[in-house]
């Protein structure tokens, strides 16, 4: 108990840090982001030229998309599967043809599922939770013949810890599977001494490309 309680902390404090760290990333942008507009205006001014510039990078479009995440799984010695290969970042407003399932990173939707502990009942937009898993987030995932037991136990879990979102996969193979970015394993039920060890590598883990980005304001269903 004790030292399940110590792994918690220790987790609270790393999100925490990871927090600041992305407010204070967000101060700086903002300051650049105003201080090249000054710099912009005051050369229009000077020059009496108006400069029109219209980009996208949503991808637009409405037909599937490779991701860019061609590669493999290999598995660590502590049986995750870590994705060898790439995996695109982009974001895109159409579907996504993701080559694993559930999907362990990729292009995304630009908006995350919330995962702030949410624990949904239907099954949620891959686009939206690879979204979530970029900003840290552990997904945890099952499919119709994960024992009710083990599901409710997992969304009591789920519902304590930040950065987590749960949700049904019907496609997945395995009964319960635990996500994060470019790593994946299934675990046995909601008692596998795995559960834990992989929340505690995982959530807000060195793996996360967006450290101490929001997991609440996105989508909640």
């Amino acid at each position: 108990m004790g030292s399940a309680k110590k792994s918690s902390a220790s987790r609270t404090a790393r999100i925490e840090e990871m927090r600041r760290a992305e407010q204070a990333r967000e101060r700086r942008k903002r300051i650049l982001v105003v201080a090249a507009s000054v710099v912009v205006v005051a050369g229009l001014v000077a020059g009496g030229v108006v400069l029109v510039q219209a980009q996208s990078d949503d991808g637009g479009g409405s037909a599937a998309d490779d991701a860019k995440s061609a590669g493999t799984f290999v598995t660590d010695a502590d049986g995750v599967r870590a994705w060898k290969g790439e995996l695109g970042r982009e974001h895109v407003t159409k579907s996504v043809d993701y080559p694993v399932t559930p999907p362990v990173g990729g292009d995304h939707n630009p908006v995350w599922m919330n995962c702030n502990g949410d624990v949904y009942e239907d099954e949620i937009d891959a686009t939206n939770a690879v979204h979530s898993l970029e900003h840290g987030a552990v997904w945890v995932t099952y499919n119709g013949d994960a024992p009710k037991a083990d599901v409710e136990a997992l969304a009591a879990k789920v519902k304590k810890t930040p950065y987590t979102l749960m949700s049904p996969v019907d496609g997945q193979k395995d009964p319960i599977v635990l996500t994060a970015w470019g790593h994946q394993r299934t675990v046995n039920g909601a008692t596998d001494p795995a559960v834990d060890a992989f929340l505690e590598k995982f959530v807000q883990g060195q793996q996360t490309p967006e450290p101490g980005a929001a997991c609440t304001g996105g989508l909640s269903k």
